[in-house]
C-alpha cells in the first residue's frame, strides 16, 4: 500500500471541498500508517471514527450544491455517497466487535474508493463546485 498524494488533478476547483477532500485524504494516510505501525485497537479504531464522521460532514458539504443539479443525478450521487459510508460503518463496527481486521484489501478499498471518486464522479460535478464570483 502507497499513502495518497494529493494533486493538481484532484482539485474540484472549489477551495471548501479541495480542503476537505485533502482531509479526507489525510486521514485515510493516518490509517493506513497506523495500521502499518501496528498501533493498538484503540487508537485504529478512533481513526476509523474519525473516517465516518468526516466523510458524512464532507458529503454533506458536496449535497449542498446538487441544489444545481436535476434531481435524478443528485440523487444517484447521495446514493454513492451513503453506500461508501454504509460500508466503512460496516467495517468500523466488524472491527470494534473484533469479527474484522483491517487488512491491506479494506485499506486498498477505502484508498481506491475515494481516489476514483475524486477523480472520476466528482469531476463530473466539478462545474457545480466551482464558486461563482
Amino acid at each position: 500500500m502507497h499513502l495518497i498524494q494529493w494533486n493538481e488533478e484532484m482539485s474540484v476547483h472549489n477551495e471548501e471541498i479541495d480542503a476537505q477532500h485533502k482531509k479526507l485524504i489525510f486521514i485515510l494516510n493516518n490509517l493506513q500508517v497506523a495500521v502499518a505501525e501496528r498501533q493498538n485497537r484503540e487508537i485504529l479504531s478512533k481513526i476509523i471514527g474519525e473516517l465516518v464522521d468526516y466523510t458524512q460532514y464532507h458529503f454533506s458539504t458536496e449535497e449542498k450544491y446538487f441544489h444545481l443539479l436535476k434531481p435524478e443525478l443528485a440523487e444517484k450521487h447521495k446514493k454513492e455517497h451513503r453506500d461508501f459510508v454504509n460500508k466503512i460503518k460496516e467495517f468500523k463496527e466488524g472491527y470494534q466487535s473484533g469479527r474484522m481486521l483491517l487488512s491491506i484489501d479494506i485499506l486498498e478499498f477505502l484508498n481506491d474508493w475515494v481516489v476514483n471518486h475524486i477523480l472520476g464522479i466528482d469531476q463530473t460535478y466539478s462545474h457545480l463546485f466551482e464558486k461563482k464570483e
